[in-house]
């Protein structure tokens, strides 16, 4: 994972190869997806999180030595950070738990409407002021995510619920996050990849089980390596180039997810998923193009005309 990280950051500070990394990152994410639906198939939802956790801060500890883990002793309000702690342990749990049962492409489009939830709520939440284009958008996102719910008697199953919720608490962490620019992301990823093991090892004596082979033992680990790998990637491409040029690549997820969900286990994405996740891909990229134009009206200051 070191090595990824030093060849995105050989790319230096070129905006070109900013996508480039962000690609890169996406498709590690989807990745981790994919392995971790396997591993579910066969371990314990609590056994998987927790050996991931310890692989990722196995891979995480050097970079923390060397900062002295000043930053996470004298993190900033603590209160919050809890709060997002929570937000992102529900949040990884609720995801291993649905892709147990629904097809990945399923699960990614109800993830991928986290910024919409955003959307809705910062005006309660955040102050922002969010006009009837952004609401029109919101709305148009929210019925996308109910054609893919399929609505009927049965459009409220466990695993669709779970989805639901599960999306709701990335929204929300996504949230907590805004209130906590100040936090380097090595903080920010160090505790919620601790809250996610604390809250494994609770569950590990209810659903532990004997790992079967090395290479099972080797893909738990290396689960946790893929995460952390995906997340210094999309932090780079960050900081390579403008968030406008690299945070819409976020939704090539649901093709990775189509590819590898139709390659690994057999799944066919049915219309209404499509058709749901077009217009939560549609109703995401209008509002952050929005936000985007917005934040440019905002920068730029009024010519004054002698």
């Amino acid at each position: 994972m070191t090595r990824i990280a030093s060849a995105a950051a050989g790319f230096g500070a070129s905006s070109a190869a900013g996508p480039l990394v962000m690609l890169l990152g996406m498709l590690m994410f989807a990745l981790n997806d994919a392995m971790g639906k396997w591993l579910v198939s066969s371990y314990g939802l609590g056994q998987v999180i927790l050996i991931r956790s310890v692989a990722a801060l196995i891979i995480l500890s050097p970079l923390l030595w060397k900062a002295g883990f000043a930053p996470i002793v004298g993190a900033e309000r603590k209160g919050m950070q809890l709060a997002r702690v929570i937000f992102s342990t529900v949040e990884v749990f609720c995801f291993y738990y649905a892709v147990m049962y629904l097809p990945l492409a399923d699960v990614m489009t109800y993830w991928l409407a986290a910024p919409i939830y955003v959307a809705a709520a910062s005006p309660f939440l955040l102050g922002e002021k969010v006009g009837w284009r952004r609401w029109s958008a919101i709305a148009v996102g929210f019925v996308g995510v109910i054609i893919t719910l399929e609505p009927s008697s049965a459009m409220f199953t466990m695993p669709a619920v779970i989805s639901i919720i599960g999306s709701a608490a990335f929204a929300f962490m996504m949230i907590s996050g805004r209130f906590l620019r100040g936090t380097p992301d090595s903080t920010l990823v160090f505790f919620q990849i601790t809250g996610a093991g604390i809250a494994g090892l609770f569950f590990v004596p209810f659903d532990w089980s004997p790992i079967q082979s090395q290479t099972d033992l080797l893909l738990l680990g290396l689960l946790g390596v893929v995460a952390m790998a995906a997340h210094m990637l999309v932090n780079r491409a960050l900081k390579m180039s403008d968030a406008a040029t690299v945070a819409p690549l976020q939704y090539t997820l649901l093709l990775y997810a189509v590819i590898f969900g139709w390659m690994f286990f057999g799944d066919v994405p049915r219309l209404t998923m499509i058709i749901g996740a077009a217009l939560i891909v549609a109703s995401g990229l209008f509002i952050f193009i929005r936000e985007q134009m917005l934040k440019r009206r905002q920068a730029d200051p009024p010519i004054e005309v002698p």
